[in-house]
């Protein structure tokens, strides 16, 4: 079955509303002639003749008054379809947004982001979620609006990505006069990379107390121990608070944290806000 001519619509809309041929052509910018063409489609499509000669004029039938209210709603809403997203209105904006990031995100940048958030959008919650792999599946299914990481080679190419900041290891210790090279130390599960990177920058493996999986558990035992733990410096900067903090001993492995989310959240006004917040948000300083 042939799809019907959905231009008819606006035709149709515009001589129910002018209730004449030529005030029809007039709005739609038509000749008389075209707009006659035009209302002949519309009686066969139809099957009724919609307007009829009463006297000089021309008066509605009753199917043409029954579908009025009706027709114009239809185009009305797909203008509203097809009209360009317009900026939300952000005070009056009721939204949760769920971002995936690793350990130390949310207790660096959440409360900055939060008081901006509260300033302009008072009624937006934000659920942050542990991201524990890669692997981006809830970006997909919609289960997180956008989650943060580094782009690697697993991380989906269909996937959108902006960089938020640059970050760099540092050595972190409770004793300010350690020596890296010398010291035991704190390894970590997921990098595997960053620890062979670390030996042969040192020329020799170092000597490897305890290996923990996150980045907090890492600044929790240096915190309590004589152990130095390596660490990033602008996802950590809070959690290191009370620590003495130090550059490497060699030119650090430098990281780009990337914003990461679903191609089909691109034109939402309301994720655009978001992502322009966190981008402010995450800029370096000074």
């Amino acid at each position: 079955m042939a799809l019907p001519d959905f231009n008819l619509l606006i035709t149709l809309d515009a001589v129910l509303a002018e209730g004449s041929v030529a005030g029809a052509a007039r709005r739609l910018q038509l000749s008389p002639s075209a707009m006659s063409r035009a209302l002949a489609r519309l009686r066969d499509t139809t099957g009724d003749p919609l307007l009829v000669r009463a006297g000089r004029g021309l008066v509605p039938t009753p199917r043409a008054t029954e579908l009025r209210e009706q027709v114009h709603q239809l185009v009305q809403d797909a203008e509203r379809v097809l009209r360009p997203t317009t900026p939300p209105n952000l005070k009056a904006l009721q939204r949760t947004f769920t971002i995936r990031t690793r350990e130390g995100f949310a207790e660096n940048f959440a409360p900055a982001l939060l008081q901006r958030i509260a300033k302009e959008a008072p009624q937006v919650r934000l659920c942050f979620q542990q991201k524990t792999s890669k692997e981006s599946t809830a970006l997909r299914d919609g289960t997180a609006d956008m989650e943060t990481g580094v782009i690697g080679r697993v991380t989906s190419p269909e996937l959108r990505a902006q960089a938020l900041f640059r970050d760099q290891f540092i050595a972190v210790s409770r004793n300010k006069t350690t020596r890296y090279a010398k010291a035991n130390h704190i390894a970590l599960t997921r990098h595997g990379a960053l620890n062979q990177q670390i030996d042969e920058a040192l020329g020799s493996p170092r000597k490897i107390a305890i290996t923990v999986s996150t980045f907090t558990a890492a600044l929790a035992l240096a915190r309590a121990t004589d152990l130095i733990a390596t660490v990033p410096k602008r996802q950590t900067g809070n959690l290191r608070e009370g620590l003495h903090s130090y550059p490497l001993p060699f030119a650090p492995p430098e990281l780009t944290v990337s914003l990461i989310w679903h191609p089909r959240m691109d034109a939402d006004p309301a994720h655009r806000w978001l992502r322009a917040v966190l981008l402010e948000t995450c800029k370096p300083t000074g």
